[in-house]
């Protein structure tokens, strides 16, 4: 089976899932999107609203802060790829249960697999936790992780996890998009460092 015809089967598994109560209250599942030879991934925590409305990742004001510092950087989203450890929004925007997230991420693990990112930028701290504690690094806070790289395998696969704050954290505090915008630099000289 071709990349592309993997990742579509991921896609529309996603959108058929009901392996939680989480497709319950959506709309619309959200399984990513973005280039399927990206050099470098995204992982959110989870659809909020506009994303649940659109079954697309990242288009409210979070995702459109992370297309500005994008952009500061010279990448666009066409370029990455940006998804969630979960397909389905959380009702009122809360944080994935456990359940939530072991029932989930087979979906994402996939994804990586498939598509095979040199980097991974971690976005938040369930995301995280969730790929840091996969490759077996100890997590912890991530006021601490983030901005750090960590040279990963995962299951298989080379990779640089960078964990950085979630773009809704520096909708409300400027500190965390100051934050954001230094881990992102750092991300581009390691790509560059790593040609």
């Amino acid at each position: 089976m071709s990349k592309q015809d993997t990742v579509r089967a991921i896609e529309t598994e996603v959108r058929n899932c009901r392996r939680c109560e989480l497709w319950r209250g959506r709309r619309n599942a959200v399984p990513g999107e973005g280039s399927l030879d990206a050099t470098i991934m995204f992982v959110g925590e989870a659809p909020g609203y506009w994303e649940d409305v659109k079954g697309r990742p990242f288009v409210g004001a979070a995702g459109k802060l992370l297309d500005q510092l994008l952009s500061e950087i010279g990448l666009s989203r066409a370029e990455v790829c940006i998804t969630n450890i979960l397909k389905c929004r959380p009702p009122g925007n809360r944080d994935p249960l456990p359940r939530e997230i072991e029932t989930c991420t087979p979906y994402l693990d996939r994804q990586i697999k498939a598509i095979k990112p040199k980097f991974i930028m971690t976005l938040g701290r369930h995301s995280t936790s969730y790929v840091l504690s996969r490759a077996g690094f100890e997590t912890g806070g991530i006021t601490e992780l983030h901005g750090r790289v960590y040279e990963a395998d995962l299951n298989g696969l080379r990779a640089f996890i960078i964990p950085t704050f979630h773009p809704a954290a520096a909708l409300y505090n400027k500190r965390y998009e100051d934050d954001i915008r230094k881990d992102l630099q750092s991300l581009r000289l390691e790509l560059e460092k790593r040609r």
